[in-house]
């Protein structure tokens, strides 16, 4: 008794397949065109912090008050961040920091992040970044507790 021969099928593409000739796709490009999104980026963030660090948010009357703080006395978690904005502008990290700790932390992370991707762009590699479930609701709960915590008097140093 012989068995019948089976057609041949190809193998199920793996499912990285699309990311590699995303990949390929994207190291083709010439220098320029890999770097336009990251270095569009950075003009305008520059460009944000330069406005920040010249109009000076400690004056009244330039930036909206926070709605939070108006109506309850609470501070939210984004409170003197255009504070801490302008003084990291002006070199000032002690007073950034005194402002608000959690910005100043987002400021290093979106420092770094940009430094990766134009890394990346430059070697022809795209950048993509995944943040699992676990890392978004960490990220959450630590806002939540600087919020809370800031609101307390015995953390009264990290309100702005």
């Amino acid at each position: 008794m012989t068995a019948e021969p089976t057609p041949q099928t190809a193998p199920p593409s793996p499912p990285y397949l699309p990311e590699l000739r995303e990949a390929e796709e994207f190291r083709r490009r010439p220098l320029r065109r890999r770097l336009l999104a990251p270095l569009a980026t950075l003009a305008g963030v520059g460009a944000a912090f330069a406005y920040v660090g010249a109009v000076d948010p400690n004056e009244p009357g330039h930036y909206p008050v926070c709605p939070l703080l108006r109506l309850t006395g609470l501070y939210c978690p984004g409170c003197g961040g255009l504070r801490s904005a302008h003084a990291v502008a002006h070199g000032d990290l002690v007073t950034a920091l005194g402002a608000n700790a959690l910005a100043v932390a987002g400021y290093a992370v979106c420092a770094v992040l940009m430094v990766v991707w134009l890394v990346h762009a430059v070697r022809g590699a795209p950048t993509r970044i995944v943040l699992r479930p676990a890392w978004w609701w960490a990220i959450g709960t630590a806002a939540a507790l600087f919020t809370v915590i800031r609101n307390l008097p015995f953390g009264s140093g990290l309100a702005p």
